[in-house]
C-alpha cells in the first residue's frame, strides 16, 4: 500500500484516497456554479475537466455523502495551488473539517518538499493562516490574466 492510498478518518468524517471516481461531480458544480465567489456559472464540462487534470480530495460524511472539496493544480516539484475549497455545510465547518481537509492536502506525500503553495480567497485567512499560509512575499512580482466571464460563452 503506498501513503497516499491511505484514508484519513476523523469523526464522523472521512477523506479516502485522491480516486476521482467517489467524486459526486454535481455537489461540486452546484456548489462551485451558485454558491462560490469565484467559479459563477461553471459549466459542468469545465468542472470534469478541472477534476480530470488535478488532484482531488473529497470530504464525505458518514453516510457517504460529499460534503468537502479541494483540488491542487501541481507539477509535484515546486509549486502547487489549491482551488476550489469548500465545506458545504455550517455545522461541517464548525467541526474543524475545513481546517482537516487543508491539513491533508498539506500533507499528501506526493506534494512534499514543494518550494510553493499558492492559493486565493476572498473571506478565509483566518483559515488558510492556521495552515501556514502568509501573505504573498512580493505581490508586486505576480501578475494575472482575469477573465471572468469566460464561463458565460460556453
Amino acid at each position: 500500500m503506498h501513503p497516499q492510498d491511505i484514508e484519513n478518518r476523523r469523526d464522523n468524517f472521512t477523506i479516502p484516497p485522491t480516486a476521482t471516481d467517489l467524486l459526486d461531480i454535481k455537489v461540486i458544480q452546484e456548489f462551485l456554479a451558485k454558491e462560490s465567489y469565484w467559479a459563477q456559472g461553471i459549466p459542468r464540462s469545465i468542472v470534469e475537466e478541472c477534476i480530470e487534470n488535478s488532484l482531488c480530495f473529497g470530504v464525505y460524511d458518514q453516510d457517504g455523502k460529499q460534503v468537502g472539496f479541494a483540488r491542487v493544480v501541481s507539477d509535484y516539484a515546486m509549486v502547487a495551488y489549491i482551488a476550489n475549497g469548500f465545506i458545504l455545510e455550517a455545522q461541517t465547518a464548525a467541526q474543524g473539517v475545513s481546517k482537516w481537509l487543508m491539513e491533508c492536502v498539506l500533507a499528501h506525500p506526493g506534494l512534499q518538499g514543494l518550494r510553493r503553495w499558492n492559493l486565493a480567497t476572498r473571506e478565509a485567512h483566518g483559515l488558510y493562516a492556521r495552515c501556514r499560509f502568509t501573505p504573498l512575499h512580493f505581490p508586486q512580482r505576480w501578475m494575472e490574466i482575469l477573465n471572468p466571464d469566460v464561463y458565460f460563452g460556453r
